[in-house]
């Protein structure tokens, strides 16, 4: 077990650095059984700065999401209450039911009220992360946030044989990083980033493989098989591959009708994740793509699902209208 000192330290750099939470705000801590400790420590790092916080324990929620992909995500109406309530909402909790809790209305309802919101990545304390860290991943979101503005294409490939086009014609880039600023859109901190939007749902075209990791579908680390889809007119059409592609199927058909759009395409820009955990999403030289919803945090989106399922792909090479701007995982601009 982490000493409460080391957690102070991780909960210090996320209070100050990356929420920059001040004296008077509301704080709602949303947390589990196994996070905490964690909890605690954001909360006293708060009262150090004179914040208020409240911690909220969602443990039967979050264990009943892991045990069915059908479950909704959808909080009581008292937990959304006080989300749409605080200044600040952090959420320390398992990373892939975070993900998937991002996509529901009252974190969009928060956002339009101003409140900052984001949730903790595992290893508070243990982060290999400075000051310098975090505004170098800002800077580099920024530099590709630059670089695609106004885009009306891109196209997609990697090793494993992905070879897709999407466009993006007015669709402007959302950037995530991890200074959170009021209203923006929930994401994890303190090493994610990246540059995400919401295609224009029924144009996509052609194959997508992850070979990085699968949320939402009960696949914990990398994925063992890859996970081939074929994208026609928006839609996955064919999912093939070995029990995760069998374990997507099901969700998916399991769902509705809208759950098989292609609702995101992200890049990361962070050099500071590693690959096979949730955050592998925020991290350079990937990028992934979700299924589902993209209707609650995207401009522009359209699509309403009751899913919102995030795949990755690995060592990318990315062109927009054209122009190449990522090599095999390298940013060239």
């Amino acid at each position: 077990m982490k000493s409460f000192t080391t957690l102070i330290k991780g909960a210090r750099l996320i209070v100050e650095e990356c929420m920059k939470i001040e004296s008077g705000n509301t704080v709602l801590i949303i947390t589990d059984s196994g996070h905490l400790s964690e909890a605690q420590a954001l909360s006293g790092a708060c009262w150090a700065v004179g914040a208020r916080p409240v911690i909220a324990d969602v443990t039967p929620q979050v264990i009943a999401a892991s045990v069915s992909m059908k479950e909704p995500m959808e909080p009581p109406s008292n937990l959304a209450a006080a989300m749409i309530n605080s200044d600040v909402i952090l959420i320390t909790a398992v990373m892939e039911w975070a993900n998937r809790f991002a996509h529901v209305g009252p974190v969009r309802q928060s956002c339009d009220r101003g409140a900052k919101i984001a949730s903790v990545e595992e290893g508070m304390g243990e982060w290999d992360l400075t000051s310098e860290d975090i505004f170098s991943t800002v800077k580099r979101t920024e530099k590709i946030i630059q670089a695609v503005q106004g885009v009306k294409q891109a196209r997609l490939t990697s090793p494993s044989g992905t070879d897709v086009i999407l466009s993006l014609e007015g669709r402007p880039p959302l950037k995530v990083v991890p200074i959170k600023g009021k209203g923006e859109m929930m994401g994890p901190i303190p090493l994610w980033g990246e540059v995400a939007y919401a295609p224009v749902e029924n144009k996509t075209e052609g194959k997508i493989i992850f070979d990085g990791i699968m949320l939402g579908v009960g696949v914990p680390g990398s994925l063992k098989n890859t996970i081939e889809l074929t994208i026609k007119e928006g839609r996955a059409v064919e999912i093939e591959g070995g029990e995760e592609a069998k374990r997507l199927r099901e969700v998916i058909k399991g769902s509705d009708e809208n759950a098989n759009i292609i609702g995101e395409f992200a890049l990361g820009t962070s050099e500071k994740e590693v690959y096979g955990s949730p955050s592998e999403k925020g991290m350079l030289g990937t990028a992934h793509f979700a299924l589902g919803d993209n209707s609650h945090c995207y401009p522009g989106g359209q699509n309403v699902s009751k899913l919102h399922l995030d795949g990755s792909v690995r060592d990318i090479t990315v062109r927009v209208d054209g122009r190449k701007i990522i090599e095999k995982g390298k940013l060239i601009i």
